[in-house]
């Protein structure tokens, strides 16, 4: 009988007709074999990536029923708590930024009803035109926060581990300093945060440190300074003069004899003046190697930013009041600012500050988050800090505020430590809140997370093309 060379068996034997039915059974058996072995290792995988899912949550069947507020007061200054709630007994926190409406998150309620919480991209896309600059843009990010919190508890991670992983296990904090007249005084305030640890620091620089003195501003006569901080800086007319700038750099100057130069130093609140007077001020500043100076003149105004920024050796950075990447994209574009510095409850919320940041370190420009709210905020800021690789330093606005950290439980104590915070690694935020202490601290006339059917329905129609 002719021999089939091109079968063979495991004995390397070739095969003959005889044996081909042996062949084929040992063929089909090892078929089964394999797809039984693939079953497993599917199988395998499966539990692999389930088996920290939180098993009283199903992720694919969840649903917002219900969006709720509690307010509260001096965390450290008004910021509305949200609370997304779920068909599942599961709820996620997120807050409106410090200063904002509470209605810039309620209205929000009609157009996520129902939603999956954990389509985080799809939702912020479908709420994102009801955002806005500055305060207004709190609603939009304050949700978006919750999202995050629950799509983090219903799949049992925390939210960095959402976003791609971690970059870092610590987030470094700079601190802002009550303001002073006496710079020895203020000193004084500032080496006391580095005593605690802190090794970025932030003052307030403003024309107010000298405007009582004579001849130190130039402004028109009978000046109404009521209005003054309701005029964008270059319409107001006000400029600094040189004993006024002389003045201010001497402040700065006592404060670095006092402090040193090892620690960084960003400065804010210059007030409300033109371009010129920010370049001469920055001038007479770059002696005391300062971090930054900050918001100097309105984020809007691109080409002037990028005046600033080219005449003065000082860092500039920008845009705490931005909402949405869109605007940020310009400004670095332009290479009008050396840094920028978003605000998380402003900006978009979590994922929408680590694409700002990642946009900004594909052009090799550093991220600075402002920040001031409560824990809940705070912890948002971290996991985004956390996943995005240029952040620089995080703002830390309540140092002084000695039951901030008691608003939140769930996590170790103190939440921060030696100038830096943990990530943690629980699920969502990795915080839950102290309801007892919000009690304690709720605006006057407003419960705690009460119900809020009024906003359940809104009919409008809210697409943007025809």
């Amino acid at each position: 009988m002719k021999k089939n060379w091109f079968l063979y068996d495991t004995q390397a034997k070739p095969v003959t007709g005889n044996s081909r039915r042996d062949f084929v059974k040992r063929s089909l058996l090892g078929g089964v074999s394999l797809a039984m072995m693939m079953d497993a290792c599917i199988g395998d995988q499966v539990a692999c990536a389930t088996q920290n899912v939180n098993k009283n949550s199903a992720p694919s069947e969840l649903k917002i029923t219900d969006v709720r507020i509690a307010h509260i007061k001096d965390a450290p200054m008004r910021v509305p708590l949200l609370r997304i709630d779920t068909n599942q007994g599961i709820c996620g926190y997120g807050e409106v930024r410090d200063g904002g409406s509470k209605n810039y998150a309620l209205m929000l309620k009609s157009r996520i009803l129902n939603e999956n919480p954990c389509n985080v991209e799809r939702i912020f896309k479908k709420i994102k035109q009801f955002g806005g600059h500055a305060r207004q843009g709190g609603g939009v990010s304050g949700i978006e926060m919750a999202l995050w919190d629950l799509a983090g508890k219903a799949y049992d991670v925390p939210v960095y581990q959402l976003l791609g992983g971690k970059y870092r296990d610590k987030i470094r904090l700079y601190t802002d300093t009550t303001q002073s007249n006496d710079p020895e005084a203020f000193a004084k305030r500032l080496k006391e945060r580095v005593d605690k640890g802190y090794t970025f620091l932030k003052m307030d620089l403003g024309l107010n440190l000298v405007s009582q003195n004579p001849g130190a501003v130039n402004a028109p006569l009978n000046y109404d300074w009521r209005q003054y901080w309701q005029t964008m800086h270059p319409f107001t007319g006000v400029q600094l003069t040189d004993k006024g700038i002389e003045m201010m750099a001497a402040y700065v100057a006592k404060v670095r004899e006092l402090i040193g130069y090892e620690v960084p130093l960003g400065a804010d609140h210059f007030g409300h003046i033109n371009v010129n007077s920010c370049i001469r001020l920055g001038k007479a500043l770059e002696k005391y190697q300062m971090a930054w100076l900050e918001d100097m003149v309105p984020w809007q105004y691109t080409d002037m930013w990028k005046e600033i920024t080219h005449a003065i050796d000082v860092n500039t950075l920008t845009g705490e009041d931005i909402f949405g990447k869109e605007e940020f994209k310009k400004l670095i574009d332009a290479r009008a600012v050396d840094m920028i510095q978003p605000d998380l409850a402003t900006a978009g919320g979590i994922l929408e500050t680590k694409k700002i940041g990642d946009y900004a370190e594909d052009n090799g420009v550093a991220m600075v988050m402002h920040f001031a709210g409560s824990p809940i905020g705070f912890m948002a800021n971290i996991h985004c800090a956390a996943a995005t690789q240029n952040v620089l330093v995080l703002e830390h606005h309540s140092v002084d505020v000695p039951w901030w950290e008691d608003l939140v439980t769930g996590i170790a104590k103190p939440l921060v430590k030696d100038g830096f915070a943990i990530v943690p690694n629980a699920p969502g935020l990795g915080v839950e809140l102290n309801l007892e202490t919000v009690k304690q601290h709720l605006i006057e006339d407003e419960g705690l997370f009460e119900p809020t059917p009024e906003w359940d329905v809104d009919r409008t129609n809210d697409r943007l093309w025809s």
